[in-house]
């Protein structure tokens, strides 16, 4: 179960994620509807509340423009990557430069890939065909703010991030 809650803007556009206790407080103080509750209850003496994943706050936030690329981040190229290593498919542990910093690779999009530990120290500071190694899928820049905002998303978040 997660501990994390997805916040909507009235607008039902996705705005952060809070901690399940925040959210919490913000439910006891009607600042926001529970849209989603992830079955999770919580007691006390005042009585027990079913702990929500995604939220609606009641009034509306406005959110300037940024049509720029988001920034790259570990935790943006794991959620690209679904937590997967490009090269074998077992769950990723680290970045991998696709063609070495010290071959003159940059830190972008195109070339950072999520990869495990064993595929990482066997790649080295070769690029893949070098390595004799090959990419599950090539490296690209995403659309959208999702994923440097959230993170790797909850399956029950999918249908409000778009």
């Amino acid at each position: 179960m997660t501990d994390r809650t997805l916040v909507l803007n009235v607008t039902n556009q996705p705005l952060t994620v809070v901690p399940v206790e925040r959210a919490l407080k913000l439910m006891l103080k009607d600042k926001v509807d529970v849209v989603h509750s992830n079955g999770r209850v919580f007691h006390s003496i005042g009585g027990e509340w079913r702990a929500p994943s995604v939220v609606r706050i009641r009034y509306y936030v406005h959110v300037p423009y940024n049509p720029g690329v988001p920034t790259v981040s570990r935790k943006a190229i794991f959620a690209r990557d679904h937590g997967e290593c490009q090269y074998c498919g077992r769950k990723a542990e680290n970045l991998d430069h696709v063609v070495p910093q010290a071959r003159g690779g940059k830190h972008t999009w195109t070339n950072l890939v999520a990869a495990c530990r064993k595929c990482n120290s066997r790649k080295r500071d070769r690029t893949p065909e070098q390595a004799n190694m090959k990419l599950k899928r090539e490296p690209h820049e995403p659309s959208g703010s999702k994923y440097y905002i959230f993170g790797t998303p909850e399956p029950d978040w999918e249908p409000y991030l778009g």
